[in-house]
């Protein structure tokens, strides 16, 4: 496979792939230190530089239209720290452009007949409760639902699936502690497609059994015996911005 890198940094997709021998086709990173970074270890694989310019790169076959697309928008504009502009902040905003990186590759993709793109993307668990909504923004526009969706309840969950026109979507909040990291590092992993074999829940949801990321402080906590997710089918709802919640076990 190959995949296209936005937001590159010094790549960690890049080391964590490479002994699947998947390749690099681009990055696209803009700060001078992890610039330097990739143009070391990486020198053959060319770095576009400013994201926003992509989609119409892609149109154009300037770029390369690969496999999967991978990346972690800037997480200050939904962090405390970053004082929580949600998409008001312009990096808050790349979240959308993103998506327009997506379906600029599913449009050029689908020209040449080729299956639509895998899409992986990673951000701070804040992006749930920003005020203006902001991964209701980022879900409604993958899956081509024409209006930002809500959650089912009062927030949105810490896992879940949306059906939608023109892709699924699978979320799930993931804690690198349980990954081999030696501190607490909770990021939400999105994995999205158009393509009618790949189901993303089958890559994030752990299925028929107990989870094996919560801490052991939370050992009191043993009500979570099972994988809950919230899935929503936006396909021919009256109101196809919202609808009620299942459990997948």
């Amino acid at each position: 496979l190959t995949f296209g890198s936005v937001c590159s940094g010094i790549e960690a997709a890049s080391v964590a792939w490479h002994p699947l021998g998947w390749q690099a086709a681009w990055f696209s990173e803009i700060e001078p230190f992890p610039c330097s970074v990739l143009a070391t270890h990486y020198p053959t694989v060319p770095n576009y530089g400013d994201m926003t310019t992509l989609p119409q790169r892609i149109l154009s076959g300037e770029v390369a239209a690969p496999d999967v697309l991978v990346g972690g928008t800037p997480c200050q504009a939904f962090s405390v720290a970053g004082h929580r502009g949600g998409l008001s902040d312009a990096r808050g905003n790349l979240t959308l452009t993103y998506v327009e990186i997506l379906n600029a590759i599913d449009f050029v993709r689908r020209r040449h007949q080729q299956a639509p793109a895998i899409a992986i993307w990673e951000n701070v668990p804040g992006v749930f409760s920003s005020k203006d909504n902001a991964f209701g923004c980022f879900m409604g526009a993958l899956v081509g639902a024409g209006c930002e969706l809500q959650p089912s309840g009062t927030k949105w969950t810490r896992v879940g699936c949306v059906y939608g026109p023109e892709r699924t979507v699978a979320w799930r909040v993931l804690d690198a502690q349980y990954l081999g990291l030696a501190q607490r590092r909770e990021r939400v992993f999105v994995v999205a497609s158009a393509r009618a074999d790949f189901d993303p829940a089958q890559v994030l949801f752990e299925w028929g059994g107990l989870r094996r990321d919560f801490a052991p402080s939370r050992g009191a906590r043993q009500e979570i015996a099972r994988t809950v997710a919230t899935s929503v089918d936006i396909g021919g709802a009256d109101d196809p911005c919202w609808a009620a919640p299942t459990e997948v076990q």
